[in-house]
């Protein structure tokens, strides 16, 4: 691994109901509870990662649940689109499965590649892809979700904004991406660093209205850095650029940097270092609550606050 952005390392987003999202992500979706900790800047509130098995880069989808937050608008300014990479062949398994949940499915073509869309039951748009590049990450399958079929793990993000050039600015400048494919408001711009999780897309529009952060929207897209010297080093960058970016912050299971583009989605700039396995051992990821250590000496406390997950 080089010196580079490598892809996206998470993506975080919205929920208003823990039980309903832990259900819908593990239950319906198949992915594994990698991580079941806590906001570190709200502990009353949970922080889920969902990943494959050992929540490698590029496969964690994070969610804050606020219990009853209300609906968000997922438009301009926002990251609106996860899309997710599956297997050649498993639409058709996908489709009718979400039918079986009473999911509405949508059935699409981006730029050569068959994908569906759909929402998760907060509104959050996920799109499955059938990639045109080899996907030979390893999988976490379940009784019903065998590997034929399972999520891969991140293919692209898309960000929709209505003035796409200080971001893509951004994108190039900054994070080393470069324009792959460009077809009417959409823009794709990948990066060789990776092979996987490596494309960011951009919807650029003046005719849709602007996004409101709450459930069912994204919180923030973080991109991969193998380690702490390379988090500081384009933390040097992003200065450079002119932006305002956080000091480094201990998320305890990676390093992190915060910044706000220029067309105002929240970017994090991540480390693969520590991993998952920091303070629980591979098989038994996700099992137990989790506290960041400034949180512990209230442990009692907070695990009165928090739902009960059933």
């Amino acid at each position: 691994m080089e010196n580079r952005i490598l892809g996206l390392h998470h993506i975080t987003a919205i929920a208003g109901n823990a039980n309903r999202n832990l259900a819908f992500y593990t239950q319906v979706l198949g992915v594994r509870l990698v991580k079941k900790t806590v906001n570190f800047d709200d502990p009353g509130t949970y922080h889920f990662y969902f990943g494959n098995e050992e929540g490698t880069p590029g496969t964690i989808l994070t969610f804050f649940p606020w219990e009853g937050i209300g609906k968000g608008i997922n438009g301009s300014g926002l990251a609106t689109h996860i899309g997710y990479s599956v297997p050649k062949g498993s639409l058709e398994f996908w489709k009718s499965r979400l039918q079986h949940f009473n999911i509405n499915v949508e059935e699409a073509e981006i730029f050569g590649e068959k994908l569906i869309s759909f929402q998760d039951p907060d509104g959050l748009q996920l799109q499955f892809i059938e990639s045109s590049t080899t996907d030979d990450r390893k999988v976490w399958t379940t009784d019903d979700i065998k590997e034929e079929n399972a999520l891969k793990g991140f293919h692209n993000i898309t960000l929709t904004l209505k003035n796409a050039a200080p971001t893509i600015k951004v994108l190039t400048d900054i994070f080393g991406y470069s324009l792959q494919k460009h077809e009417g408001q959409r823009y794709r711009f990948s990066t060789d660093a990776i092979e996987t999780a490596n494309l960011v897309d951009i919807i650029e529009s003046n005719e849709i209205e602007a996004g409101k952060n709450m459930a069912g929207t994204n919180h923030h897209v973080a991109f991969r850095v193998k380690d702490e010297q390379i988090l500081m080093e384009f933390r040097e960058k992003v200065i450079a650029a002119g932006l305002n970016i956080t000091t480094k912050i201990n998320r305890d299971y990676f390093y992190s940097l915060y910044f706000r583009e220029p067309g105002g989605i929240l970017f994090e700039i991540a480390t693969d270092n520590p991993g998952f396995t920091v303070d629980e051992p591979l098989n038994e990821l996700g099992t137990s609550l989790k506290l960041p250590k400034q949180h512990e000496p209230l442990r009692e406390k907070i695990e009165k606050v928090l739902p009960k997950l059933s």
